[in-house]
């Protein structure tokens, strides 16, 4: 059995309506849901179908227990997951007109920036995937980097999801600088556009060529509406987004690296080498399947990507499967 482990947070995210307030002074209602990049990964990979783990630390308040519990009804396993008295990280995210989520962070002094480095994981680890706030709130980040790097000298995959939150980075051209640091032990980066271009500003910006170059196989951008790119050494491959009517986009960067992920699984493609071998038609089919898994997330409120029964119902009903990879293999048992 092969296994992915995701590293990183998991809090409460505190969602604003879009609308203004009404006046007088009031505020629009605000609803908490469980959160964080890792988080969400993990959720989706367990939701589809994957053996998946969290790494993290996690409070031992009410808003921890119910992210174990959130973990757990999933099938994300929980041995990782370490139990702390500080309080939940929180991030408020308000909603724009266009569905788009802005965010602002509450983290001082939490639980997942105090996680400790575990113990080494077991041999059916295939993959581990890192990013979001953990790699950059210490002293958690250090942890994390280290992490990181031991799992590439063990040979197992390496994925990073940088998902650039600003407002919690102190020193911008620090963080640029470690970020190019790690493209040595990375197999797969995934980022947004705008995460792209943030990223290559300043003396220690950094490009998609310079990874690729450092020894990356594959860059996966998403952009919106407009669809995902996935770059090699060799190809550029360009798919649309589905068509979907956006509830919000919170999640939506999150469903595509847990999509790209359980299709990496699902192929028997989730080591080093079985992905720097991948070819064009195989990167299309994996985006297209990644795009699939986000388009539901969006088109409802919240990070709730799908579970595999859902896709598999679309799969069924359509006259020729639509990712001809996991033709033979959707369906069947792990």
């Amino acid at each position: 059995m092969r296994e992915i482990v995701v590293c990183g947070e998991a809090l409460v995210d505190v969602v604003a309506a879009a609308s203004a307030p009404a006046g007088g002074g009031r505020l629009p209602p605000l609803q908490p849901a469980l959160g964080g990049g890792p988080f969400n990964v993990a959720i989706t990979l367990g939701r589809l179908g994957s053996a998946v783990s969290l790494c993290t630390a996690v409070s031992t308040d009410t808003y921890g227990d119910a992210i174990v519990a959130a973990l757990q009804a999933a099938g994300v396993g929980t041995s990782l997951v370490q139990r702390r008295a500080e309080p939940t990280s929180l991030a408020l995210a308000t909603i724009g007109a266009d569905g788009g989520a802005h965010y602002s962070f509450y983290v001082e002094g939490t639980a997942d920036r105090q996680v400790l480095a575990p113990e080494p994981f077991a041999q059916t680890v295939a993959a581990a995937c890192f990013g979001t706030l953990s790699m950059v709130l210490e002293p958690g980040a250090s942890v994390y980097e280290s992490l990181l790097r031991r799992c590439h000298a063990e040979g197992r995959s390496v994925i990073v999801d940088p998902n650039i939150r600003a407002a919690v980075i102190d020193d911008e051209d620090g963080y640029r600088r470690r970020f190019a640091s790690w493209m040595d032990a990375v197999d797969i980066v995934k980022l947004s556009d705008e995460d792209a271009a943030w990223l290559a500003r300043g003396p220690h910006g950094s490009t998609p060529d310079d990874w690729l170059a450092a020894g990356v196989s594959a860059i996966i951008t998403t952009a919106g509406a407009d669809g995902i790119v996935v770059r090699t050494a060799g190809s550029t491959i360009s798919v649309p987004a589905r068509p979907t009517e956006v509830a919000d986009t919170i999640g939506a960067g999150d469903s595509v690296v847990g999509g790209l992920l359980r299709y990496l699984d699902r192929t028997g493609a989730l080591s080093p080498a079985a992905i720097a071998a991948l070819g064009p038609a195989q990167w299309r089919s994996a985006a297209e399947f990644a795009g699939h898994v986000a388009a539901i997330t969006v088109a409802r409120p919240g990070a709730d990507p799908p579970w595999a029964s859902e896709l598999a119902s679309d799969y069924v009903d359509s006259q020729q499967h639509p990712y001809p990879d996991l033709r033979s293999t959707w369906l069947k048992p792990e």
